[in-house]
């Protein structure tokens, strides 16, 4: 059983990928041209198929390459899933065709990110989990019940304060702006306006953008992919000028009431370092753990895993970074995070 370049109608991909366990909304085929047109990247997209032409297995990657940052394959840069599914030998296949390509064009290292196991003799990066809430039937109501005094307290105080949320691809903007202005002042370069609105037009049925108001000022914004039984909130970000009213609980709580009341089963926090701020803040809403496997091929061992801007190779990065304006961030960030993982 050998891995081929796919080539197929993007329906052939994702419906084998719809059928098979664990997939997420990352292994969906428009994925693919989001990475090449919003940031030129090389996609080698590999298929394994039976003697019949049906597929057996699939494995999206992304080439990024950068003489600062190094030279990677990816599945998938930017997001928390990808990774191959498929049969336990159509994995192994694979496996060995990512392994054949970085050693093809010398590529630094293969990280292959999965939310289990897999069958690899591959060494796996286990520095990310996720957070996940069960949401139980009955809807929001069912949900709320859940919380404890405290925490609907939390929640209740953004909405005194006459904060209120709003969804719709229409966000996108206001989304932006806070995120943005977020990342600036964590020091990180942010994606790109055209990356989001990329991703709205091409899932219109599955992206969730939601924005939190004062008035008419966006204070915090989220932005979650939706697939199967599951919401997962993969970028949010909240304005510090706003903290003492916490726009951020009302927010997570207005995308967890309507997942609840959508009858989606899972709200997925998103990644984060076991044990840090951002793992705590999660896990005040009563959830669970689920450790990500990022299996990794090293085709040399100069690098161990991919770069990031919070390691302390760049850690002069992030101080410079806080103190730009972010008009200049927002123009400059998107160059410098193409290329970062």
């Amino acid at each position: 059983m050998q891995a081929q370049l796919f080539t197929g109608a993007a329906s052939d991909w994702n419906d084998f990928v719809r059928r098979q366990s664990g997939w997420t909304h990352c292994h969906l085929f428009e994925w693919r041209s989001v990475m090449e047109e919003v940031f030129g990247h090389d996609c080698p997209y590999l298929a394994v198929r039976n003697n019949s032409g049906e597929l057996e297995g699939v494995l999206p990657l992304v080439r990024l390459r950068s003489l600062v940052f190094g030279h990677y394959l990816v599945s998938l840069p930017f997001v928390n899933y990808g990774g191959p599914l498929g049969s336990d030998a159509a994995v192994t296949a694979l496996g060995d065709a990512a392994a054949a390509l970085a050693e093809k064009h010398r590529v630094r290292l293969v990280e292959l990110r999965s939310r289990h196991p897999l069958r690899l003799s591959w060494p796996a990066s286990l520095r990310k989990v996720t957070a996940l809430l069960d949401l139980p039937t009955g809807g929001a109501t069912a949900l709320c019940k859940t919380f404890d005094s405290k925490l609907r307290s939390q929640i209740r105080r953004p909405q005194k304060e006459g904060v209120t949320v709003r969804f719709g691809p229409d966000q996108v903007s206001a989304f932006f702006a806070v995120f943005s202005r977020h990342m600036r002042d964590l020091g990180t370069p942010p994606q790109s306006r055209r990356f989001f609105e990329t991703l709205v037009a091409s899932f219109p049925d599955s992206t969730w953008v939601g924005c939190a108001y004062l008035d008419d000022t966006p204070i915090a914004g989220g932005f979650a992919f939706q697939w199967a039984d599951e919401i997962e909130m993969t970028w949010a970000s909240s304005l510090n000028d706003y903290k003492r009213i916490a726009p951020n609980m009302l927010l997570y709580w207005a995308f967890m009431e309507r997942a609840a009341d959508a009858g989606l089963r899972v709200f997925n926090f998103g990644r984060c370092t076991p044990g840090s701020n951002t793992h705590r803040f999660k896990q005040q809403w009563g959830t669970r753990d689920e450790q990500l496997w990022w299996h990794q091929f090293p085709a040399s061992d100069i690098a161990q895993s991919t770069p990031t801007p919070q390691s302390a190779r760049y850690a002069w990065g992030p101080r410079i970074w806080r103190r730009l304006p972010t008009r200049l961030t927002t123009t400059l960030g998107p160059r410098i995070v193409r290329c970062i993982p």
